[in-house]
Order: structure tokens, then sequence, then C-alpha cells
């Protein structure tokens, strides 16, 4: 089969022949059909720091997929030949006190997929039953090619009440976008998103955020004197990872305010603890979904009339993964998906 493999340890990827791969029992084989370029596929090409720390070559790469079951394994019950099925990028081992206690987003010995194990840049990918997501309902392939972003961005944006609250967003990627338009069809009053980049902040206008501001043109505290906001965000969602933006967000939230925090530094960087203390502000650390309550959130918000074709900017044929990835890691794209289908 053809796959997007990372032969060696330096930059780029290679379109190859791989072998099929195998089916265990508990295993299902899927005939991918779209997947999703993420900003760990982009490291990963990049061969950057973290890549080189992170990545062991050969290596099948992609985590975001979407594709029809082929095969299951003797023991799969509640999967079925013919499905469409999305997949869970994070394994799990299913013995540690957090998986035992339901709470599998929080294992310690995950391993993920495209990342520690081969990935699903290929035209089949195998994974086991219990990171199966059976789209149940009718979902856009590329829609249900990026579940594994969109969870990202749900987990983050639900993470506390949005219903009549003033909502801070900063970083106008694809996820940040994601869960600009979660928060807006949850109820938010206003929801501001911040970026320095006019196509994305395009986007979100597109998404409908009631704004959409360039901080290299305008401070967040002016975003909120636009909003007619008079005590700071209620809600702040940092996307970016950048240590301003962070700065910036703990800066403009309301007293007993709540942030929650996906965007990942690259390094260690100082924040107004003084701050944080006396203004009872909430910081939690979000990381990947929770499974799979995240993903009946996604399906259901999904039925509800959430749309996210917007944040989908380009579509390529799988042999054209070089424009692709181009694209992706241009800063002004949306998502970016890869067809597989031919």
């Amino acid at each position: 089969m053809k796959a997007l493999v990372k032969e060696r340890a330096e930059p780029g990827l290679w379109l190859t022949d791989v072998p099929e791969p195998a089916v265990g029992a508990d295993d299902v084989l899927v005939r991918v059909r779209r997947t999703g370029i993420c900003g760990t596929d982009l490291h990963i090409r990049a061969w950057d720091g973290w890549a080189q720390q992170s990545i062991r070559t050969p290596l099948i790469v992609g985590h975001e997929f979407a594709g029809e079951v082929v095969e299951i394994g003797r023991n799969v019950t509640d999967v079925t030949v013919g499905d469409l099925v999305s997949g869970e990028g994070h394994l799990v081992c299913g013995k540690c006190r957090n998986c035992l206690a339901g709470r599998r987003h929080m294992c310690r010995a995950t391993v993920g997929l495209g990342v520690g194990r081969d990935g699903a840049f290929a035209e089949y990918v195998v994974l086991p039953a219990t990171n199966i997501w059976v789209h149940r309902v009718p979902v856009d392939p590329d829609v249900a090619a990026i579940f594994d972003p969109f969870g990202n961005a749900v987990h983050t944006a639900l993470s506390f009440p949005l219903v009549g609250e003033d909502v801070l967003i900063t970083g106008a990627g694809p996820i940040g976008l994601m869960a600009a338009a979660v928060a807006t069809h949850a109820g938010a009053r206003h929801v501001m998103i911040t970026d320095v980049s006019e196509d994305r902040l395009d986007l979100a206008r597109k998404i409908g955020v009631s704004l959409a501001l360039d901080v290299s043109q305008a401070t967040i505290a002016d975003g909120q004197r636009m909003l007619g906001l008079r005590e700071g965000f209620d809600v702040g969602l940092e996307m970016s990872g950048h240590p301003s933006a962070m700065r910036d967000m703990l800066a403009n939230m309301t007293h007993g305010g709540k942030i929650a925090m996906l965007g990942l530094p690259s390094q260690e960087f100082p924040i107004d603890w003084a701050r944080l203390v006396t203004s009872m502000i909430t910081i939690k650390g979000v990381y990947g979904r929770e499974i799979f309550e995240t993903w009946y959130s996604m399906s259901v918000l999904l039925e509800g009339g959430l749309d996210l074709s917007p944040v989908i900017t380009g579509r390529y044929g799988f042999r054209d993964f070089e424009a692709a990835f181009a694209d992706a890691a241009s800063g002004r794209s949306g998502k970016i998906i890869l067809d597989w289908s031919n």
C-alpha cells in the first residue's frame, strides 16, 4: 500500500510502498478515505528539535483520519465492516489508575498514533476497536477526518460553562477557529479571537465571532472596549502557545475568570502570579480529548447544526502532499485535507 513515511532522520516525507498492516483479534482495519494535516505532522516533516527527540524512523505519520472499516478482528463485536469511522489517536495502557477510573485521556503511558507507532497517512490503518469512533449519523468525510483536532477544540471550549459568558480566544489557527465556532454555538455572549494573520481572522469572521482582532494593530484591552466590556473576559481559551498571548489574557480576565490552555509553549516563560492569585483565576491544562465523552459531544454539536466547513480551506490528493503541507505550513490556512480515496 502507499503511505507517507518519515524514512530518514532529516527534513522531508516520502510517499512509498509499505506492507499492509496486520489485523489482531481486537483490531479494526480501516481503508483510509481522508486525512487532516496537523501541526505535529509539520514538526515531523521539518525535523525540528521536538521531532528529533520524539520520532524514531522509519515511521508512517499522521493521526487525523476517516475511513471505511474493511476487516474486524475475531473479538470485535461493536464495529461492522462498512462503517464510516474516525480514530482516537491516543492509545492507552488500560491498566494504570486513571485508565481503570475511566480517565483514559490522563493515561501516563499514552502512545500517539503517527508519533509513537505507525499512523494513518496511508491507504490502510489498524487500530484497536477501543480507539474506533463509529459515525452513527451522516457526516461529511472531510469533517470526520478532523474529529481529532475538533475534539481538542471541544475539550478546551467546554472546560467551563459558556452560556452568556464573554470568551477570549488567543490564536486563530484551525483549533482556535473550531473552538470559536463551538463557543458561539454553545451560547457565549461575545467571542473575541486574536491573531496576527488577516487570512485566519477572516476565517473567524465567517464563523461568526463577535470580534476578530489583529493584535499587531490593537491590544486585547482595545478589544474589550470595542465590545463594551467593563470587567474583563469570563473565560479564556489559550490556543497559541505564545508567552505574550498568555500574559495578555491574564491581564484582561475578570476576577474569578477561568482559562483553559491548549497551546503548547516551546519553552518555559514567566507570568504574573500575583495577578493570578489576587484575581482568583483558574487555569486548566488541556491535552487531547476525553475518551470518549468529548467524541459524543462533537457528534451532538454537529447534529445540532454546528458548521465546520469554513475551517477547511484546502483539499489535495495524497500524491500532492508536498503542496498540501506547504499550504498547511503557510500560517494562512485553516485545516488541510488529503484525499486517499483514489
